[in-house]
């Protein structure tokens, strides 16, 4: 908010309108040198219209009626300027009329939208998604605060400029402990958020016209890591003297086996496990980030992990398949197994659902329409990302239609 702002106020008669003397009367509000009228909806007599003391002339009551009138508007016009000063409000010349003229007491600002979309979504979106929304409105308030001098506006003062503006503002914001600023996928995903809560914004009628009409949002294309059959083989076989790794590297196998997401093996217990259509055991679960239900036939690899982890002391305490840790410790102890395997990749726990989408299923020849199901993907697109970076299934394909052609 700026530290300090210029006000005035100037009462002026439209002589050049005068009709039998008569003419309108209007208040000129100005702030930092912008201005804007208010039809008064009252008229003087230019004989007796005094410019300069902004006041009509003489004793008659006509006059002293006016002049009431227009201290009135004086000190309502000053109240509206220090009540926005006192709430830290962003004070301008069109504010100062809405308020006046009633406009702005329905008017609904950015503040009111990201309350109300948080509330909204408390009990609708994931936790993770939550904070995530939590995190790109923490980007918003910055931007507001550090380049438009203000921590609110109006959602009519919203347009397609704002939305450049944030997103040039985001590209150059480097965030506190990160190593380098904001890459271009992320400035899109918080672009892509403030998106949602705009669009729920007009759909609420609380504005007239969407900002994001116009807008493109432009993605870098870039590779799904996953593990290739040696590397899981590696990780697989070997032998980790310490007990905590070894935990890590049974979770990280399991979803490399299921695809199923870290949030969603920490909640998984016996009762997950139930028979399916072929009367074997499968995973029967809802992913939290979608809500989507999921059904998986247990692999050989990870029914003989469940039974591992079975009667394991902190299993039977906390009555989960497999013993919970944070997903910071995962993360932080895979690192610790990329380098003891001589893995060259960045080790994260969601590569193991990569892994399975590529080198498990679709390699393995499974439809993609089969691993969008087992992965619990709503659209079939979100699994095409993964069947673009099987080259070695591509070229199986490609030489086994080479020799049918020659047959």
């Amino acid at each position: 908010m700026r530290s300090s702002n210029t006000f005035s106020i100037l009462f002026w008669a439209y002589t050049s309108r005068a009709k039998n003397n008569l003419t309108g009367i209007y208040a000129r509000i100005t702030v930092n040198g912008k201005k804007v009228n208010i039809s008064l909806k009252h008229k003087a007599d230019i004989r007796t219209w005094d410019p300069n003391k902004q006041r009509a002339k003489g004793k008659s009551e006509a006059a002293r009626i006016l002049n009431q009138y227009l201290d009135q508007v004086h000190s309502q016009l000053v109240q509206s300027y220090q009540d926005l000063k006192f709430k830290g409000h962003l004070i301008t010349a069109e504010l100062i009329k809405a308020d006046y003229t009633g406009e702005g007491k329905n008017a609904k600002s950015l503040q009111n939208l990201l309350e109300y979309h948080t509330e909204k979504s408390k009990s609708i979106l994931a936790k993770g998604t939550l904070r995530n929304f939590g995190v790109t409105e923490g980007y918003i308030n910055k931007y507001l605060t550090n380049k438009l001098n203000t921590t609110d506006i109006y959602l009519k003062e919203l347009d397609y400029k704002f939305i450049c503006d944030f997103s040039v503002f985001l590209r150059c914001f480097w965030p506190k402990g990160h190593p380098k600023a904001m890459s271009n996928n992320t400035v899109m995903k918080h672009i892509q958020r403030f998106r949602k809560i705009v669009t729920l914004g007009y759909h609420i009628e609380w504005m007239d016209r969407d900002p994001f009409v116009r807008w493109k949002p432009t993605y870098e294309k870039r590779e799904r890591l996953f593990l290739t059959e040696n590397e899981l083989s590696n990780i697989e076989t070997y032998h980790f003297p310490i007990e905590r790794l070894e935990r890590v590297r049974d979770l990280f196998i399991f979803s490399c086996y299921t695809g199923i997401a870290y949030i969603d093996i920490m909640k998984l217990s016996n009762e997950n496990i139930l028979k399916g259509i072929d009367g074997n055991d499968w995973i029967f679960t809802n992913r939290q980030k979608t809500k989507s239900p999921v059904k998986i036939p247990l692999l050989a690899k990870s029914q003989e992990l469940i039974n591992k982890y079975h009667n394991h002391p902190m299993t039977q305490i906390t009555e989960t398949l497999f013993p919970v840790i944070t997903n910071e410790k995962v993360n932080f102890y895979l690192k610790e197994i990329a380098e003891a395997c001589g893995l060259k990749k960045n080790l994260t726990f969601h590569m193991a659902r990569h892994t399975f989408a590529t080198t498990v299923t679709l390699s393995n020849g499974v439809p993609i329409e089969t691993v969008s199901k087992l992965l619990g993907h709503s659209k079939i697109a979100s699994t095409q990302i993964y069947a673009r970076v099987v080259e070695q299934k591509v070229s199986e394909d490609m030489a086994a239609l080479k020799m049918k052609l020659k047959s």
